[in-house]
């Protein structure tokens, strides 16, 4: 794993027995309501299946590129139709005319059909069998794209997508096998879905910490973008060239490179972590170490093995053990509030 320590949880490599055919299924709820309910957060069997998701993932995609070949199955398929719709929605519900610069109120319309054929949805991507799972996953899609009344996004939608995801690997509509696409085609139509929509929707960032924050909406990118930069494959000649002609000779992409932004025009599309600076670097203005200080301060850390582990650290302390984040997470059968069995 990136870390030392071991997560025990649910991943896309567990190889274990199907959900039987009477399992019961509960429609997720909120279950953390005060700060002192963190403790059973942490505690509980979600934190690890949700964390050991995570660092799998995490470990799945190292050293790999966008651009790498690997399988994609019919479930992965339908998932990107999925996000296909919700995109194509954003174009058929135009932001309307209104005094108030950012949250337009054209969402709400959009969000509405979500709300209504959110089930519809998730019950296209499961197998038949696994058809009475749909109304307790469909709750993770309706939390991951934003909150309707605030017109706001933030780590805590982007989280609601992860566990989206993580319960299709615990139900098993997702396997070990799709553990990059999962990534590289999935998560990655995730994040162009929901740039679209904070460009189009003018949306708030949820939570914001401004300046000090990593990102204004985004964070697992991130951790997985970082993990892909670790042990890189050498370059083509015309790749180390590019890096010739920056600030190095150095013929491996280092923390330092991608606050230039010819590196990162140049290697987006290979790998997620520049792909969401060169975002940040469309959306700001100003010089980037004053509009995005964090990220600035990472791009001193010498390697990408530090970044990555030093950005898991940082999202278990300022997102999962959050009580403004952890507060809307919803719990069910899958994603349980129950304690980790010893």
């Amino acid at each position: 794993m990136a870390e030392s320590e071991q997560q025990s949880g649910a991943s896309p490599e567990d190889d274990r027995p199907p959900i039987p055919v009477s399992f019961n299924y509960i429609v997720p709820k909120k279950e953390i309501s005060m700060v002192p309910d963190m403790g059973k957060w942490k505690r509980s069997q979600a934190y690890a299946d949700y964390m050991g998701f995570v660092l799998t993932l995490n470990e799945g995609v190292k050293g790999k590129k966008l651009t790498c070949e690997y399988p994609v199955s019919e479930t992965v398929e339908k998932l990107l139709s999925l996000l296909g719709t919700l995109d194509r929605w954003i174009d058929e519900t135009p932001p309307v005319d209104q005094p108030s610069r950012f949250g337009n109120k054209a969402y709400r319309t959009w969000y509405a059909k979500l709300d209504q054929e959110a089930e519809a949805l998730v019950s296209a991507v499961l197998p038949p069998d696994l058809s009475a799972a749909a109304p307790e996953i469909a709750v993770y899609l309706k939390e991951a794209v934003g909150n309707s009344t605030r017109i706001d996004y933030g780590t805590g939608h982007e989280a609601a997508f992860a566990a989206f995801l993580c319960c299709l690997c615990k139900v098993g509509a997702l396997r070990v096998e799709d553990r990059l696409a999962i990534i590289f085609k999935v998560f990655d139509r995730y994040l162009r879905v929901m740039r679209k929509l904070q460009k189009t929707y003018r949306m708030e960032p949820a939570g914001s910490q401004g300046v000090w924050g990593l990102d204004d909406f985004q964070f697992l990118p991130f951790i997985w973008g970082s993990s892909q930069l670790i042990d890189q494959q050498n370059l083509t000649r015309e790749e180390t060239k590019l890096l010739f002609f920056s600030s190095t000779n150095h013929p491996t992409l280092e923390p330092r490179h991608f606050v230039e932004e010819k590196v990162v025009n140049e290697y987006h599309q290979d790998y997620m972590f520049l792909e969401c600076i060169k975002f940040i670097n469309e959306m700001k203005t100003g010089p980037f170490a004053e509009h995005s200080n964090q990220l600035w301060n990472i791009s001193a850390v010498p390697s990408w093995s530090k970044v990555n582990q030093g950005l898991i650290r940082m999202y278990k302390a300022e997102c999962l053990e959050k009580f403004p984040v952890i507060q809307h997470f919803k719990f069910g059968s899958l994603l349980s509030i129950q304690p980790v069995k010893p």
